[in-house]
C-alpha cells in the first residue's frame, strides 16, 4: 500500500528589493531588514502547520505530480500574510494548493526596521513529494 507524502522545504529564500529608507512607510523590505519577520514558533512550527494543513490534491498524486512550488508573499505589519503568488509552479493542483495553505496561515511576527515594524517579502519552496511504502 502505498503512502503520500508531503514534504515541506523550509529553506526561505529572501527576495531581492530596492533598498528603503523610511522603515514606517508602506514599502516592502528584503534584505535590508534588522529583525526578520518569522512563523509563530518557529521554522519547526511552520512545517508542522504545512504538515498538517496541506493536502496532496487527488488528481495529483493518480497522476504522480511531484516537485516545488515557489510562492512569494508579504508579512504585514500586523503580520498577516498577503500578495500570496506562485513565482514558479509545477502545476495547477499542487499551486492552488500551496497558495491555499498559506492563506490559512496564522498570523506572523512582523519584521523591523530601525526598531520600526515593517512590511517585509519573502520567497519560500513548499516541496510535494510522493513515496512508496
Amino acid at each position: 500500500m502505498k503512502k503520500y507524502l508531503i514534504a515541506a522545504l523550509l529553506v526561505f529564500e529572501v527576495c531581492i528589493a530596492k533598498a528603503q529608507t523610511k522603515p514606517d512607510s508602506s514599502e516592502v523590505f528584503s534584505k535590508e531588514i534588522d529583525v526578520s519577520a518569522e512563523f509563530p514558533g518557529g521554522l519547526n512550527a511552520f512545517g508542522m502547520f504545512l504538515a498538517r494543513n496541506i493536502r496532496y490534491p487527488a488528481d495529483a498524486r493518480f497522476k504522480h505530480i511531484q516537485g516545488k512550488v515557489y510562492l512569494t508573499y508579504v508579512v504585514e505589519k500586523d503580520g498577516r500574510l498577503s500578495d500570496i503568488k506562485v513565482i514558479k509552479g509545477v502545476s495547477k493542483d499542487l499551486d492552488a494548493e500551496a497558495v491555499r495553505v498559506m492563506k490559512l496561515s496564522p498570523k506572523w511576527v512582523p519584521g523591523q526596521k530601525a526598531g520600526v515594524v515593517a512590511r517585509q517579502q519573502y520567497t519560500v519552496p513548499i516541496s510535494f513529494a510522493l513515496a512508496d511504502d
